[in-house]
């Protein structure tokens, strides 16, 4: 990687998308490449609550736990400039996409709903998905929430041959576009 250490991230980028879009795997690998730390608000809410996010949900309720997202995501985008990954319904809420669009960039990892389902089906971690019919339960939740997506800063398109090192490349070309948010 060549010139890497020649850009400098000004302000936060914020992955967004659906559980299976790779935002964590993505968003590590796209932290390495411009050499800055890498954040996950589902893994700081964890953290805080000493709890897991299934937890939180079944004895908190998701008002509880969308308010904590709400707080860990302030507190990231004012701080030192990072690559943040948010849990697939962070970017629902209307008042957090206009504080990442104030402070930070999003960044929309869109994945069709084929290539999602064959990464998340054998995941038993995702508390949307404990239903009857999983498959169904994310074709409703994708259908629900590609239009809010779609109103990210940015759009990178996955597919099942691109590497993770790959998508994270596309992401840095992306933001080049950006000089208010990447100083190349």
């Amino acid at each position: 990687m060549h010139g890497v250490a020649m850009v400098s991230l000004v302000k936060t980028v914020v992955l967004v998308g659906m559980m299976g879009a790779g935002k964590t795997a993505v968003g590590t690998a796209l932290a390495r490449q411009l050499g800055v730390a890498f954040k996950d608000s589902d893994e700081e809410i964890v953290r805080a609550a000493s709890r897991s996010i299934a937890e939180i949900f079944e004895r908190d309720g998701e008002p509880f736990f969308r308010s904590r997202e709400t707080e860990v995501i302030s507190r990231l985008l004012r701080s030192t400039p990072c690559v943040l990954s948010t849990g697939g319904g962070a970017f629902l809420s209307e008042s957090n996409r206009q504080l990442i669009h104030d402070v930070g960039v999003s960044v929309w990892l869109k994945a069709d709903l084929e290539l999602l389902w064959q990464r998340v089906r054998h995941k038993t971690t995702r508390p949307l998905l404990r239903t009857s019919n999983p498959r169904e339960t994310l074709r409703t939740l994708y259908e629900a929430r590609q239009p809010l997506y779609a109103m990210a800063d940015i759009v990178v398109e996955s597919a099942a041959e691109r590497s993770v090192d790959d998508m994270a490349a596309r992401v840095v070309e992306a933001l080049k576009a950006r000089p208010d948010v990447l100083e190349v």
